[in-house]
């Protein structure tokens, strides 16, 4: 079983601007996900929406080690990681097949990434 980190960048200002009725097609579609993972076996361990990027926090050290604190995202895009899930899977074609139902056309692409097996590591 392999865990996948299930990436949804999104512009958060068309979100914002999003009427409810055009927020609740998409979290519509995100019930739909969450019903065909199960359906097919793959396993949700996790994942959340994020809010929106203006309220990061980043964290640095100084060359002198003293920690740096700033507001903002990382990156000054505007489309910026919106929410994750974190999936167990046995079947990456299939999950890459239900993380169509999340992409829209014109929208950015759905992120699927594994995650480094550390579980024999040792220790």
């Amino acid at each position: 079983m392999t865990t996948y980190v299930v990436l949804l960048p999104g512009d958060e200002t068309a979100w914002e601007n999003a009427s409810p009725e055009e927020q609740a097609a998409v979290f519509a579609k995100h019930e739909e996900f969450s019903q065909a993972l199960a359906q097919r076996g793959h396993t949700v361990k996790g994942g959340e929406e994020l809010t929106h990027s203006r309220t990061t926090r980043k964290v640095a050290r100084d060359a002198d080690g003293s920690v740096l604190v700033t507001d903002g995202p990382y990156a000054e895009t505007v489309e910026q990681l919106s929410g994750f899930y974190v999936v167990d899977s046995d079947d990456l074609d299939d999950l890459i097949e239900v993380c169509a139902i999340l992409a829209e056309p014109g929208s950015a692409p759905v992120e699927v990434r594994a995650a480094v097996d550390h579980s024999g590591d040792g220790a």
